[in-house]
Parts: structure tokens; C-alpha cells; sequence
């Protein structure tokens, strides 16, 4: 019985770890660990073992597996948009005429290139872009919007669409 379960083990190990399987399949354990530091991934190892009920050694030997793994892909500080002038945010679609690959290029490579630009998304259908555009205010984004967004070369459409009340953010 437990040479079984030791056989279980070592294999739900080698489904996460680089060079011994092809899935990425995770236990309870694994999950708790994500749960954890994707709310707090400040979290000393001795604490989010207590909090995962292991002991630090095999703790910090699982988050490294999971780092080494590539799934946990770094760590990062939520900033508060209001407190560095970014309260407003603005998620905009983005339609293009250009379907030639120069443009299309160009296109990404501008918006990407943008501060107020916070995410960008190539999508299947319509719209072509998703964005995420975070500015101080209303007259900041209309600055943005007539003064960079629709004037490059190839966009079709745009249209925005203002957050009434955020229920669930990723943090």
C-alpha cells in the first residue's frame, strides 16, 4: 500500500516537473500553493507552509518546482491606479482595415509602445484589438484617443466602453 502510494506520488510529481511528462497537471497541494501567492506573494515560505499545512522544506522544494516548471512565472506588486494619476480605465475594441502584415506589425508594435496602453489583446473575430487604456481622466483619454489612437494607420473602428463597477479583478 504504500509503495502505491509512493508510486502516485512520484508520478502526479512528474506531470509538473520540466522534462518528465507533457502535462502540467497539479495536486491539492500544488493548487493551495497558487491560491495562496497569487494573493499574497510576498508570503515567507515559513508562513505559506503553515498555510498549506506542510513544512518549510517541502514547501519552498514545491514552489520551486512550480517556478522551474513555468508555473508560476514571476512575481509583480499591484500598484493602485488612482494613487500614480491611472484611475480611469477604459477597455476599448479595435477594428482594422489592414490585413497586411506590415501594418498590422506597426499597428502592435505602436500600441504596445504606449503608457496608457496597459494591456493588448489580438483576438479571434471581432474586434481585432482589445484594450486596456488606463489615464487620469476623461480629458486624458480623449487626449489619447484623438490625439494617438485614431490616427494610426489602419484603424477601421473604435469603440469604448467605461467600467460601471468593478466585481472581480486579477490581482
Amino acid at each position: 500500500m504504500l509503495a502505491e502510494f509512493a508510486g502516485n506520488l512520484i508520478s502526479s510529481y512528474a506531470r509538473i516537473m520540466p522534462g518528465m511528462g507533457n502535462s502540467r497537471s497539479l495536486d491539492e497541494v500544488d493548487r493551495e500553493i497558487l491560491f495562496h501567492l497569487r494573493r499574497e506573494g510576498r508570503l515567507t515560505n515559513a508562513e505559506l507552509a503553515r498555510r498549506v499545512g506542510l513544512t518549510p522544506p517541502p514547501c519552498l522544494r514545491r514552489v520551486k518546482r512550480l517556478e522551474e516548471a513555468g508555473v508560476i512565472a514571476g512575481y509583480r506588486a499591484v500598484i493602485n491606479p488612482e494613487a500614480v494619476g491611472r484611475g480611469l480605465e477604459v477597455l476599448v475594441d479595435v477594428e482594422v482595415s489592414a490585413t497586411d502584415l506590415k501594418t498590422v506589425k506597426a499597428f502592435e508594435d505602436t500600441m504596445a509602445s504606449f503608457e496608457e496602453v496597459i494591456e493588448l489583446r489580438r483576438m479571434f473575430g471581432r474586434p481585432d484589438y482589445f484594450v486596456r487604456v488606463a489615464v487620469a481622466d476623461h480629458a486624458a483619454y480623449e487626449a489619447f484617443v484623438t490625439g494617438k489612437l485614431t490616427g494610426l494607420p489602419g484603424v477601421l473602428r473604435t469603440e469604448s466602453h467605461l467600467t460601471m463597477k468593478k466585481i472581480k479583478a486579477d490581482s
